[in-house]
């Protein structure tokens, strides 16, 4: 079996246009392979100097540079700490399990605080699954992480911290008590009322509700100060820092469990939305949008407009609608849209704008990230317009350059063809007008007659200038612009576009293709640093990646049909019988005459030709 599909050195990504827009923040980044699959996803405390090291000469890992090769795209989600990057490169690690990770198949890559359900809770570091009875309080990034709280919590309130076998054994004090880190509930130091006021503050603590243990910190600090005793500030004050970090709830993984969270930027005419979906108390993902913005529309028309497009009447891909929605700013009819969500979704919602804590961070977060992403657009926008500029120099078009058409063709030993063809104008893909053909009624493996299918397909009933191109690259050498010359020779054209081959280098590396004018078969070799070279490339790329997908989409279906269902007589009743009574179809491959003639409703000729059919006899 052999498949077409493009080898490392046929991807290509810009990344000189993609850094010069990075943000310097703190983030996570996901790289995509051709076939728009994550296959890395990793954290920085600053994306551009992280992101611009896999890109140098001297990258010294064979990993990184395979990683390099594959990368045609890459996504970032900017966060306000690199703590908080820790968190959500976790959460989208366990989601798309990228081939050049290190995959956890369970929560014990982050360690929580557990404070156990007993008459006197023990407060500990637990991993692993959520099986004991208590509250548990995190993920943390790391195990030192939690010890540094532990022992800071010891010193606030003291809890025990000893497994129950050694409590129940105890008869006296044990060293932490003498040490003041414990108040000894084993021996009945502490009474049950006073111990669980001690649980319940640690509790309030652990929940970012802080604010009057950092205030009494701060308090004995100035008090050590004023009396000179400096080495007991200083203790107070890395407790104060240690205290606010410890503290960080991270804003991935907080105890909000259900939510959607709406950012909003706006620069000039244009308006970018982004959306945090939030569910089990983590990020699951992300995705930001760009409305078409009429003049003097407030922010609040826009949110509302989202709000109503988004949620009613659409199948949401990430589940159910969630039990709140948070806002930048109220909306107006708000609450007429809540009750028509809330019918929708059979359940409660609430929709909240003037929010604290947790969920103004998350806010915060979404709003960041909206900034990011338009600037990031933008920059993205004018460097494919310079790229069709620069086209425009090589082939030297009267009107210019607005519409750009790619054709591929895909197939497995001529089985399961199917050409793609992708659009990009201006502003990049036009993902809207890409287009599918399966081809059939062809020779296996005639890429030449499964291009001309591709073409009719595509323009013969085309009537309107505006969906005709302005250019239409051919992947492939003479051969097949050949074929596309042919085929526009004979029939009518509303428009005459421009048929450019691409065809590869001998070492079918990026930078080495060659264009090939139709017509007099001009060829044309640009500078592997040329925008136009790269344009071209980028949509050759875009192409191969669109027919891949499709033609492995049908393969996988055709793989799933029973090989019983292509032998003449066999119906929906007897391919159930021949399975059930043989015990599946490994078995029915295995069977002999007699036995298949054994089973109901299948005759001694039926038999014969059934295991006929399946031995190629």
């Amino acid at each position: 079996m052999s498949e077409k599909i493009l080898s490392n050195d046929e991807t290509l990504f810009d990344h000189k246009a993609f850094l010069a827009a990075v943000s310097e923040q703190a983030g996570v980044y996901r790289m995509y392979d051709i076939t728009q699959t994550v296959i890395y996803v990793g954290k920085a405390k600053q994306l551009k100097k992280r992101l611009a090291s896999y890109f140098r000469k001297d990258v010294g890992s064979n990993k990184t540079r395979a990683l390099v090769k594959q990368i045609s795209a890459i996504d970032v989600t900017v966060t306000h700490t690199e703590g908080e990057a820790l968190i959500l490169e976790n959460n989208y690690i366990k989601k798309y399990q990228p081939k050049y990770n290190i995959l956890l198949r369970d929560d014990k890559s982050y360690p929580y605080l557990l404070i156990t359900d007993h008459k006197h809770p023990k407060l500990g570091l637990h991993r692993g699954g959520k099986k004991v009875k208590g509250d548990y309080f995190g993920p943390y990034p790391t195990v030192g992480a939690v010890w540094e709280s532990l022992r800071l919590m010891q010193k606030l309130f003291p809890l025990r911290q000893c497994e129950d076998s050694y409590y129940r054994a105890r008869s006296r004090p044990c060293l932490q008590h003498q040490l003041g880190r414990c108040s000894a509930p084993c021996v009945d130091k502490i009474s049950p009322s006073d111990y669980q006021k001690q649980v319940q503050l640690a509790k309030l603590f652990l929940k970012g509700k802080s604010n009057k243990v950092i205030e009494h910190l701060v308090e004995n600090m100035e008090n050590a100060s004023k009396t000179l005793n400096f080495e007991h500030a200083a203790k107070y004050r890395d407790q104060i820092a240690t205290l606010r970090k410890v503290q960080q709830q991270q804003f991935v993984s907080g105890s909000a469990a259900e939510m959607d969270v709406i950012g909003l930027h706006r620069h000039k005419s244009q308006a970018c939305i982004h959306l945090l979906f939030v569910r089990e108390h983590k990020i699951l993902g992300s995705k930001s949008y760009f409305p078409t913005v009429p003049v003097d529309t407030s922010d609040a028309e826009i949110i509302a407009a989202f709000i109503s497009q988004h949620y009613i009447g659409n199948d949401l891909n990430l589940g159910a609608i969630p039990k709140e929605i948070i806002i930048p700013e109220a909306i107006e009819s708000q609450q007429e849209i809540i009750k028509v969500i809330s019918d929708q979704a059979e359940h409660d919602v609430k929709m909240s704008h003037n929010v604290r804590t947790e969920r103004a961070q998350y806010l915060k977060l979404a709003c960041t990230n909206a900034a990011t992403a338009l600037m990031t657009r933008n920059s993205h926008k004018e460097s494919m317009q310079a790229r069709f500029s620069a086209l425009n120099e090589v082939f030297e078009l009267t009107n210019g350059i607005s519409r750009i058409e790619c054709f591929d063709i895909s197939h497995t030993m001529g089985q399961q063809t199917v050409a793609s063809n992708v659009v990009f104008d201006q502003e990049g893909p036009l993902k809207s007008d890409y287009r599918r053909y399966n081809v059939h009624g062809i020779t296996p493996g005639d890429d030449y007659a499964a291009m001309a299918f591709a073409l009719d397909k595509r323009y013969s009933k085309v009537t309107s200038e505006e969906k005709m191109p302005d250019i239409i690259f051919i992947d492939g050498g003479k051969g097949q612009l050949a074929k596309a010359e042919d085929f526009f020779a004979g029939i009518d054209q509303v428009k005459t576009p421009l048929l450019v081959g691409v065809a590869k280098g001998e070492s079918r590396k990026p930078g080495l293709e060659t264009l090939i004018l139709a017509g007099s078969h001009q060829l044309i070799s640009l500078p592997a640093t040329s925008p136009a070279l790269h344009l071209v490339q980028h949509i050759r790329d875009e192409s191969h990646r669109f027919a891949i997908t499709g033609h492995r989409a049908k393969r996988q279906k055709a793989s799933k049909k029973s090989t019983l269902e292509t032998i003449p007589g066999i119906g929906a009743k007897k391919r159930q019988a021949l399975l059930q009574y043989l015990g599946g179809l490994q078995e029915v491959l295995k069977a002999d005459r007699a036995t298949l003639e054994k089973v109901p409703g299948v005759s001694k000729v039926l038999a014969e030709n059934i295991y006929d059919a399946l031995h190629d006899n």
